[in-house]
């Protein structure tokens, strides 16, 4: 099953099963992008808006992309809102020219799935304003080297998702060669904490 049929099956149930990673990735963004302000957002991987409603708290206008049309029927579902626009679109491909320059753009739980970081650092780069942030929330590669990788229950079974390990070397190399800096990194555990237990997420902060 391809990647893309894989997300449109796993929409059915993305919301309402327990998914750890999908629960901490919602209090990452929140908690690092309440430090931002922003007005125009383009989300990478919006998946089912999981983030979109919170999104557009802070915001004026969010601009969903999502290759999977099953995740976005959800996203449409629950936020119907002037103000949010889901587009299904590959973002390993040339994105979509008509979607304007914004002040934040969003990546969480996607490039997981995809093998060339340099292309999408590229394109961020090229939609993100000057003095504009990249946000980044990712598995941690610690729990990747331990196996870890995303995954969802079906009647047959485990279905498991093909993904890439990108090292924390790997985004930072990526996002200096496109023209972002560094502003911040952070680790985030599960609570509660248990000791030798490796961080779940990754998130990173750049600015153009």
């Amino acid at each position: 099953m391809s990647i893309v049929d894989s997300y449109n099956q796993w929409a059915e149930q993305y919301d309402s099963s327990e998914n750890k990673t999908r629960d901490l990735d919602r209090v990452a963004t929140q908690e690092t992008l309440s430090k931002y302000a922003f007005a125009k957002v383009l989300e990478l991987g919006c998946g089912t808006g999981k983030n979109t409603a919170w999104l557009l708290e802070q915001g004026a206008e969010v601009i969903g992309l999502d290759f999977s049309e099953g995740m976005l029927e959800k996203a449409r579902e629950k936020i119907q809102s002037p103000r949010a626009n889901f587009l299904q679109a590959d973002i390993t491909k040339q994105w979509p020219a008509k979607i304007p320059q914004v002040d934040l753009a969003t990546c969480s739980l996607t490039l997981e799935h995809i093998a060339d970081l340099d292309f999408v650092f590229q394109q961020a780069h090229q939609k993100i304003k000057l003095g504009g942030h990249f946000f980044i929330c990712e598995l941690h590669p610690f729990k990747q080297y331990m196996g870890s990788k995303a995954r969802y229950d079906t009647a047959e079974g485990v279905k498991e998702l093909e993904v890439y390990i990108h090292h924390i070397s790997a985004f930072l190399k990526e996002a200096k060669q496109n023209g972002f800096s560094l502003i911040e990194l952070e680790e985030w555990f599960d609570e509660p904490r248990e000791e030798q237990t490796p961080p779940r997420l990754l998130s990173l902060v750049f600015q153009k």
